[in-house]
């Protein structure tokens, strides 16, 4: 069982979730929310199929900030059409709510959906795309993995596009192939890694260790 840092506010809020659903195009609802914290959130009233570890934008009044969809009811239940969310930036304030105090209480999930492989890191690392036939793009990666990151970028590729990307960490940089993931338009892309060779690994293994320390 899962063991949550914050307890959540039973509340009832109005907002707007907007991203890429499992088809690969853009979706925009109006739902509501039937909990909150300062790290996440449940919805209801959720029609778009959505897979698990998508990235989605979420909208209250005036403020915006994306997340990671980390589990999904299940269809033709009573938990149907409700998504737990994980706020990727719960430094910024979203609700206008005074929140509970961080601490320990017990949450367990209708349902997990997918299980990332490989652990991502906060970090917030310069990167520069250069999709195939276009123009340089440039970005920051607010997340990172073995396998893949998130790229924060005002206009997002297309899903399945794929690309070289360059990550930078002071001196040290990096350069792999990526395919875009997933995309959230108005936040950014989730990049897989792909044709990933030894070398390469390496080199990652060097960099989110760098982030991490830098962290300490």
């Amino acid at each position: 069982m899962g063991k949550r840092g914050e307890p959540r506010m039973p509340v009832q809020l109005p907002v707007r979730i907007f991203g890429t659903d499992l088809q690969g195009r853009i979706f925009s609802e109006r739902v509501s929310t039937v909990d909150v914290s300062r790290s996440g959130a449940k919805l209801r009233g959720v029609k778009a199929t959505i897979k698990g570890d998508e990235i989605i934008g979420l909208t209250c009044g005036e403020k915006k900030a994306h997340f990671r969809v980390k589990w999904i009811g299940q269809p033709g239940t009573a938990t149907e059409g409700r998504v737990g969310l994980l706020n990727l930036s719960p430094e910024r304030a979203l609700w206008d709510l005074r929140l509970p105090l961080a601490l320990t209480d017990s949450f367990r999930p209708e349902h997990r959906g997918e299980r990332r492989k490989t652990p991502r890191f906060k970090c917030d690392v310069p990167v520069q795309v250069r999709p195939r036939g276009e123009a340089n793009m440039w970005g920051k990666a607010s997340d990172i993995s073995r396998g893949g990151c998130f790229v924060e970028m005002t206009i997002p590729l297309k899903p399945g596009a794929k690309f070289e990307i360059s990550l930078w960490l002071g001196e040290s940089k990096i350069m792999l192939q990526g395919e875009v993931a997933s995309a959230a338009p108005g936040f950014g892309i989730g990049v897989r890694f792909v044709n990933v060779t030894q070398q390469d690994q390496k080199s990652l293994g060097k960099l989110i260790s760098e982030i991490t320390h830098a962290l300490i």
